[in-house]
């Protein structure tokens, strides 16, 4: 796919990884809906960036909400061929803490966002993506999922966290089988320790003694970094069912 001919949806795009995605497909000639509960934020992004990005509010759980971001895509940019999942939330708690058992309501609160609204959003736009016109390859669309390295290597605290990010992981092949017949590929990125609106709300002492784990470069990961791989497997045809890792060769204790 080309990239001044991507049309792409991308979740969480206000802020963050999905916020870098968006720049990084418009500075490379495609277009963009940012969908995110952040109206402020995801506005400013749509007026500094122009014609080549609209926002849209939606909460990606919700099958109504989607459809209608999928609607308002198409009327202002044409059919979506490719989506970005960057929408997602975390916790810290531990299955039993010094308060009793984990809650079952936040553990459920995680999942839901992060798990069955990614699997939300890729039936709905895969739907439509059938309907594409295939290039060359038969390519109708692609999607381009985000997990995490808590996925592999989840920590205490984490085990909500883990397990909605290591569900995204594992539908990652089982979902590029579904919709090989209708030419839609699908594949995963699960980052390591970026420098997000979250980790930016650390003290700066702590954000420093993070950037010491990575293996090489002794960093924090930048935005760009997560944006510039989703871009390529966008526009990489022969890429379908991978799920890769992009975190310094960090491996968290």
């Amino acid at each position: 796919m080309k990239s001044e001919n991507v049309i792409a949806l991308v979740t969480g795009g206000a802020s963050g990884l999905g916020e870098a995605c968006v720049r990084e497909i418009v500075a490379a000639g495609g277009k963009a809906l940012a969908v995110d509960m952040n109206a402020e934020r995801g506005t400013a992004l749509a007026v500094e960036l122009g014609d080549a990005v609209i926002f849209h509010k939606a909460d990606v759980t919700s099958e109504d909400e989607v459809k209608a971001a999928l609607d308002a895509c198409e009327a202002t940019h044409g059919a979506v061929n490719a989506l970005v999942n960057c929408a997602g939330i975390a916790i810290a708690a531990k299955t039993v803490g010094r308060d009793g058992a984990h809650p079952l309501k936040s553990f459920g609160m995680v999942v839901d966002v992060n798990l069955k609204g990614t699997f939300n959003t890729c039936r709905l736009a895969a739907e439509r993506m059938q309907h594409n016109t295939p290039d060359a390859d038969g390519n109708t669309g692609v999607i381009v999922n985000t997990a995490s390295i808590a996925a592999f290597d989840g920590q205490k605290g984490q085990p909500a966290y883990a397990a909605s990010k290591a569900g995204v992981a594992g539908m990652t092949l089982p979902m590029a089988r579904d919709l090989a017949s209708v030419g839609v590929r699908v594949n995963c990125i699960a980052p390591g320790l970026f420098l997000t609106p979250m980790l930016q709300s650390l003290p700066e002492e702590a954000q420093e003694a993070l950037g010491k784990q990575p293996l090489f470069p002794k960093r924090l990961g930048k935005p760009s970094e997560v944006a510039e791989l989703a871009v390529f497997l966008i526009n990489h045809a022969y890429m379908n069912g991978e799920t890769i890792r992009v975190d310094g060769g960090i491996r968290l204790p």
